[in-house]
């Protein structure tokens, strides 16, 4: 035993092979991670830095950079600001989208959880999302013409309504946008939503029907209590995407008509890369990244009341 200890000392050469094998594995680990690292620095921490740093300047991408402190904030928030419209508008499709989407999601979730070849209905749920955004909107630009569009086609053939000029029309052009939005994210919210479903050991539903539960009453008190915490990710996720929309209004209407569809992730846009100031730009950004981290933590702080987590 004494040999054994002192051949596995610090100076002994099998301690020496120790560290140096622990060396090698630490290099090729940095080595494998360094890719990783430096697109983390590149395209993720630099450009949160900057975004911060160029809100407290006016500088239009080539000419000389004026530090003007809080200004650029203080402009976003004078009266009359294109960015309030951007905001309201941005408010009105987040209550729009999030809750509806999550319903049919919901719904989508629950009957495919129990039928056959649901991995085929999986694929096809899912494509849309994994479509590129602009070829979604392209398509239901389409669909929403108001003359010729397959929707209102539907609604004057089935239902004897004329329908409206969706991306023109100021009442419904957010309507129009949610609508895209919630179809393009139904695949996604709904896999995250049925894998939380398969997760719910069956035993909690059979004891429920012994007890003499109903269809609603499995549902209400078994169910959605077990899923609440995945329906607490996909309520998160979906917020926080519903603030960030700017496809669709970019290839849909343009912010139209006037600024009924002028979105937040819209009017950076227009500020930085139409307009070239990117100082205005970055304290939208700014403006709007803190907003998304206060409805973010106003959830968290609202999942005591309603999510349910296993013990």
């Amino acid at each position: 035993m004494d040999y054994t200890v002192q051949s596995l000392g610090a100076g002994s050469p099998a301690s020496k092979s120790v560290r140096r094998r622990r060396i090698i594995e630490a290099l090729w680990g940095y080595l494998f991670l360094g890719p990783q690292l430096v697109g983390l620095l590149a395209f993720s921490l630099v450009p949160l830095i900057s975004v911060f740093v160029i809100a407290m300047v006016n500088w239009d991408g080539l000419g000389p950079i004026e530090f003007v402190g809080f200004q650029n904030y203080i402009d976003e928030f004078q009266a009359g600001s294109d960015m309030f419209i951007a905001l309201k508008n941005t408010f009105y499709y987040t209550v729009l989208a999030v809750p509806l989407g999550l319903v049919l999601a919901l719904l989508v979730a629950l009957a495919l959880n129990k039928v056959h070849g649901k991995t085929i209905y999986r694929i096809l749920y899912f494509m849309p999302f994994v479509t590129t955004s602009i070829a979604v909107a392209v398509m239901w630009m389409w669909l929403l013409n108001g003359d010729f569009g397959l929707v209102n086609v539907f609604l004057k053939d089935w239902f004897h309504i004329q329908g409206p000029n969706w991306l023109t029309d100021s009442n419904f052009v957010i309507p129009a946008i949610a609508i895209v939005g919630i179809w393009s994210g139904l695949g996604y919210n709904m896999i995250i939503l049925l894998a939380g479903l398969q997760n719910i050991p069956a035993t909690y539903a059979e004891a429920a029907r012994v007890d003499g539960a109903n269809r609603w009453q499995l549902f209400w008190r078994v169910t959605f209590p077990l899923l609440s915490p995945t329906i607490f990710l996909v309520t998160v996720l979906s917020v926080i995407a519903s603030f960030q929309v700017f496809d669709q209004v970019f290839v849909l209407t343009g912010g139209g008509p006037g600024k009924d569809s002028y979105v937040m992730v819209y009017h950076i846009y227009k500020q930085g890369f139409e307009r070239f100031q990117f100082g205005p730009a970055s304290a939208s950004a700014v403006i709007l990244f803190v907003i998304i981290v206060i409805a973010t933590l106003i959830q968290f702080w609202l999942q005591n009341r309603w999510v349910h987590y296993e013990a």
